[in-house]
């Protein structure tokens, strides 16, 4: 492996479990040094831990809370402290709200933009000018495929997902040219824990969510690797499920029908699966 490869470092926000507990892991296992940080202190630590047992050569933890620029200041300074510069910034925290949008209150709204789309813009201000300052460096953010497809009763996750989407679309094309990469990741459901923290308004979207979560066969791991793969390329997109790119591209060729119809209907479909099942019971 040569000096340049061990070299690499990068710090992941979100990082005490699901997807970003996974990318620090595969990150880990590809020889770079980390700095993972969470809300929650135990787990970031946690994750550092498994980091450095899959191959990291330095794994630290920090507390950080994204709606706070200065901690995110924090968080690079630290970063800088540890490896010198940052190769690879990875704005992964995220939180979801789910139901019909009069439920969703402007409370739900201010909780979701603060951490989903601040989160992100935090992570920009903080990290980038030292990125273009050194001429290289990488900035993965986590969206997801519901910024894409726009799901009913999911407003809130997919105005700010949507958001990462834009915001990572522009600052690919202002850094297109220069040694500094953006990639936007845009999963579709995969096995993880978001539902443990997301503010579900009511039973049929909570049904929803874990009917898709369900059927879902993606893991955490799955989506890492497919978002570091995407990384090493420079590729703008990756949208790791094939479920995703087909919507994505069915969106794309007839928008209008894809909206009102075919989600519509499969999300008829998603709610009753089952239903024969439970009235078959007994």
């Amino acid at each position: 492996m040569s000096k340049k490869k061990l070299d690499r470092s990068a710090v992941i926000t979100g990082a005490g479990s699901g997807l970003g507990r996974a990318l620090a892991l595969e990150l880990g296992k590809r020889g770079y040094r980390l700095l993972v940080s969470d809300l929650d202190v135990a787990t970031a630590s946690e994750t550092a831990e498994l980091a450095r047992k899959a191959g990291a050569p330095v794994a630290e933890s920090l507390v950080c809370d994204v709606r706070e620029l200065a901690q995110l200041a924090r968080l690079q300074e630290t970063a800088a402290r540890l490896f010198t510069h940052t190769d690879l910034l990875v704005n992964n925290a995220g939180v979801a709200v789910g139901g019909p949008f009069l439920k969703q209150t402007l409370d739900d709204w201010r909780w979701i933009v603060d951490i989903n789309l601040f989160g992100v813009l935090h992570g920009v201000h903080a990290f980038l000018p030292a990125m273009q300052e050194r001429g290289q460096g990488h900035i993965l953010n986590i969206a997801s495929a519901a910024g894409l497809l726009s799901p009913p009763q999911m407003v809130g996750y997919n105005a700010t997902k949507a958001a990462v989407v834009a915001l990572s679309e522009t600052l690919g094309a202002e850094l297109a040219g220069t040694k500094v990469g953006v990639t936007v990741a845009c999963p579709t459901f995969f096995k993880t824990a978001i539902l443990a923290n997301a503010r579900i308004k009511d039973e049929e979207a909570r049904d929803f969510a874990e009917k898709m979560f369900g059927f879902s066969r993606a893991t955490a791991e799955d989506v890492a690797r497919a978002c570091v793969r995407a990384v090493h390329r420079r590729d703008l997109y990756v949208v790791p499920n094939f479920d995703g790119k087909l919507l994505w591209n069915a969106k794309r060729m007839m928008p209008t029908s894809f909206l009102t119809r075919l989600l519509p209907l499969a999300r008829r479909l998603i709610l009753n699966s089952g239903e024969n099942k439970k009235g078959s019971a007994g």
